[in-house]
């Protein structure tokens, strides 16, 4: 009977083994993929060009402020060129942050509107507390939330 007992253990732990490795290499291959930079249509993303600007502030954000992380108080001068944010060395905002994936998020101008896109992240990309999933206007002093990191656009 003990012999049998340590068998079913082995096969037990040999097991849970195999699943930690297959887990791994998933979170692997999603950051791996995310870092490709493939472009993947998305589905409701309206590329209208006489979409209507929302009553209310008509500032145009000029800078990008981190409020919240390691970096608060980090400002980036919006010039028209997409800004990258992640962990990887070649983003325009370097994060090092656990949560952060190695490409996660992109801000793009379209139009005359910034909009935040999440690149195929683990943990997400967050505009006020909505979860990304598409492309979406980033309004003026709405924090967009990456790991432990906040930014917000600012005039």
């Amino acid at each position: 009977m003990p012999e049998l007992v340590v068998q079913l253990t082995r096969v037990g732990f040999l097991i849970l083994l195999w699943v930690f490795v297959v887990a791994a290499l998933r979170v692997v291959r999603s950051d791996l993929y995310a870092a490709s930079g493939l472009k993947v249509a998305i589905p409701g993303l309206r590329r209208n060009k006489e979409q209507q600007r929302p009553r209310g502030s008509g500032k145009m954000p000029r800078q990008a402020i981190v409020t919240h992380g390691a970096l608060a108080g980090t400002r980036i001068t919006l010039d028209g060129r997409p800004i990258t944010i992640g962990r990887a060395d070649d983003s325009t905002l370097v994060l090092d942050d656990d949560y952060a994936s190695t490409r996660h998020a992109r801000l793009s101008l379209r139009g005359t509107d910034w909009y935040v896109e999440d690149l195929g992240s683990t943990n997400g990309t967050y505009l006020d507390r909505a979860k990304v999933t598409a492309p979406l206007r980033v309004p003026l002093g709405v924090p967009i939330r990456i790991g432990k990191t906040v930014i917000e656009l600012r005039p």
